[in-house]
């Protein structure tokens, strides 16, 4: 039964799927392993980041996205928004890549 929806990063994710104890969870665990560096506190953290921008256009869904991803330049940010209604201009793109640089 769904009780809640909402969207997670994938290292968020990687954490909830530890706490359960059974051979699927751990499966997936180890597959979300390979694509995501972050651990969930450090998500978390670029997340809030992210959110601290007061970009109206940036949604949650797009945010995590910005997160999984890890985009390094202005070409990563624009394929994220690829076939969106919307991108972001290159004032928005400059500072979200400026929070990104700092996580390193």
């Amino acid at each position: 039964m769904i009780r809640e929806s909402k969207t997670i990063t994938l290292a968020e994710a990687r954490e909830l799927l530890k706490k359960a104890e059974n051979d699927k969870a751990k499966a997936i665990s180890d597959f979300i392993k390979k694509f995501t560096k972050l651990s969930a506190s450090e998500a978390l953290k670029l997340r809030k980041a992210l959110e601290g921008l007061n970009i109206l256009r940036l949604k949650e869904e797009d945010i995590v996205k910005i997160v999984d991803f890890e985009p390094e330049d202005v070409e990563d940010i624009r394929k994220i928004f690829a076939g969106s209604e919307f991108s972001l201009d290159q004032d928005e793109i400059t500072k979200v890549l400026e929070v990104l640089k700092q996580k390193k």
